[in-house]
């Protein structure tokens, strides 16, 4: 049975994978990094060790962070706490047409993820080990590319042009819906409100529960005062953690 769950979910990241590598975005985007290719030994190495069995929560964020997923292959993630609590490192490739200001160093990344860190931080002080964590827990990310202006600064997907999202948006769903499939989740939790939102449409359809915590981004204020502490009282408040 964990060898089906594995390999569905590897299955669908693959899907997801071609998938978006087909689309084309316009300006002011002018790269995207799709980690689920020069990043996938990091990627696989996660989904291998982590989705074997049926979870009860799947942690669901907007896309690869610049300094987190785009170095590393796994969602919010944040390179020390990848390497040293999820267990993951290797090597990771150059994206296709690379952009001089966002350069993939993988592993060697000396760049903290403030959103990482933040979550995965939790989630190691919550719990007595990497295991008990990921026995009941799971982290994925809706869309799994990185967009870029030429400036270099990020470009999230709920700023592209509707015109781009659609069929960017069909493929994410259609992802969501095989790895809830495939895991069996009780809840999907959205990392935010546009992760929350998605999974509500993507999801309407199918028997899991859908809520939200707070983003960890530094970028929200609230985030800035206490964000373990406030995202634990709203995941107890849901009843998702006693």
């Amino acid at each position: 049975m964990t060898n089906s769950i594995r390999e569905a979910a590897t299955a669908a990241a693959l899907r997801l994978s071609a998938g978006v590598d087909a689309l084309q975005f316009a300006a002011p985007t002018t790269h995207v990094y799709n980690p689920l290719d020069y990043a996938w030994a990091g990627h696989r190495s996660y989904l291998k060790q982590h989705a074997s069995s049926p979870k009860q929560v799947i942690f669901m964020g907007m896309n690869p962070g610049p300094f987190g997923m785009a170095q590393t292959g796994v969602p919010f993630g944040e390179v020390a706490l990848v390497r040293d609590w999820v267990g993951v490192n290797e090597d990771i490739q150059q994206p296709f047409n690379e952009h001089p200001k966002r350069l993939i160093e993988g592993f060697a990344c000396q760049r903290s993820e403030v959103s990482g860190r933040r979550l995965w931080g939790l989630f190691s002080e919550r719990f007595a080990s990497t295991d008990a964590f990921f026995a009941d827990h799971f982290v994925a990310n809706y869309c799994p590319l990185v967009f870029m202006e030429a400036s270099g600064r990020n470009r999230t997907p709920d700023k592209l042009p509707a015109s781009e999202v659609a069929a960017l948006y069909s493929l994410c769903d259609t992802h969501l819906r095989e790895l809830v499939a495939a895991l069996q989740p009780e809840w999907v939790i959205g990392v935010g409100a546009f992760a929350e939102g998605r999974a509500k449409v993507a999801l309407k359809d199918v028997d899991v529960q859908v809520g939200r915590i707070l983003h960890p981004s530094p970028a929200s204020p609230a985030a800035n005062r206490g964000w373990g502490e406030q995202a634990t009282k709203q995941l107890e408040a849901l009843g998702v953690w006693q």
